[in-house]
């Protein structure tokens, strides 16, 4: 219900959400993080593991950058008129993407997608490497709203990493972290067109 048909519900009215995907996200982020507090089985550690998050933070951010170098270069060339477009005719815009979307969309798409997720499919899937596979193909198709390949296709790949921070280092708050720093690049760089609804 909530991996595959509710996506597929909003695709066919992504129409009329325009202006509701960070509410809904929000909502149910929350829900899954009350559920997962309400699980005796849960460990709680999870939502900020420190010694997890320690261990890895210097690895996301390496590979960030390097993304964030490789992308520009390959955008500079196959699409030069919409680099850095966001910052440079919206600035105002921009800012307040890099205040709203850290909290209103990564942090719970990484509490749905991978903390929630992997509890609770951890019986079924006891292989840390077939929840990865889940979470992010999951979280790839969660992205048809938006109605383009692109979007599902990217949403996959980085779904992809994101699921094996969390399954290292087990620490929601990384990974949000991460997620947070590919999202406004993503924006920052120019492809948030293709993550955008049209009313």
């Amino acid at each position: 219900m909530l991996f595959l048909f509710l996506p597929t519900f909003l695709w066919q009215f992504n129409h009329l959400i325009t202006y509701w995907v960070l509410p809904i996200l929000t909502v149910i982020g929350a829900i899954c993080l009350w559920l997962l507090i309400s699980d005796e089985r849960f460990k709680r550690f999870r939502l900020t593991n420190k010694l997890g998050f320690y261990k890895r933070i210097a690895n996301t951010l390496w590979l960030f950058f390097a993304v964030m170098l490789g992308s520009t270069f390959i955008f500079a060339l196959i699409a030069p008129e919409s680099l850095f477009k966001l910052p440079i005719e919206g600035p105002k815009t921009w800012l307040l993407l890099l205040f709203l979307y850290p909290l209103f969309s990564a942090l719970p798409q990484e509490v749905i997608f991978r903390t929630f997720l992997f509890h609770r499919y951890k019986t079924i899937l006891p292989r840390k490497r077939h929840r990865i596979w889940l979470s992010s193909t999951s979280f790839g198709f969660a992205h048809i709203i938006y109605g383009n390949w692109v979007a599902v296709l990217l949403s996959t790949l980085a779904g992809y990493c994101f699921s094996k921070t969390y399954a290292v280092s087990r620490s929601t708050l990384l990974v949000a972290l991460e997620h947070s720093l590919w999202g406004v690049w993503l924006f920052t760089l120019g492809l948030g067109q293709f993550f955008e609804l049209q009313a």
